[in-house]
């Protein structure tokens, strides 16, 4: 009768072992599944978005109508490595700024800089 116990003592802590790691699978796949919503949803973006504001800075040229960080609008007058004058408003007031405060290249002129009416 003694003998019967000793196998069931033996397979015990197997099977707790077992069990243990079981239990542990869905804790591993829910941490890897966050993980991959972090990324996609928030490394993912930013790093498209900072490699798409490194390309128009590169692409930066004279006669580009920008916006700077500043909210301030003109036209490139011309780039020296990392510094950009600027022509902004009807009396062609001339600025310098550092390439990174440029935010965004514009379309279309505005009404301010156009050529005033004699």
């Amino acid at each position: 009768m003694i003998t019967n116990l000793n196998w069931l003592l033996d397979a015990a802590p197997a099977a707790a072992e077992a069990a243990g790691l079981e239990s542990m699978i869905p804790t591993l796949l829910m941490m890897v599944a966050m993980v991959a919503v972090f990324y996609f949803l928030l490394i993912r973006p930013q790093r498209k978005k900072e490699k798409a504001v490194k390309d128009m800075l590169a692409a930066l040229k004279p006669g580009d109508r920008i916006c700077t960080i500043g909210g301030i609008y003109g036209t490139v007058k011309s780039i020296k490595d990392e510094t950009v004058t600027i022509e902004a408003g009807a009396a062609k007031t001339q600025m310098v700024f550092a390439r990174w405060g440029i935010r965004s290249v514009e379309d279309a002129p505005l009404e301010n800089d156009a050529e005033p009416s004699v």
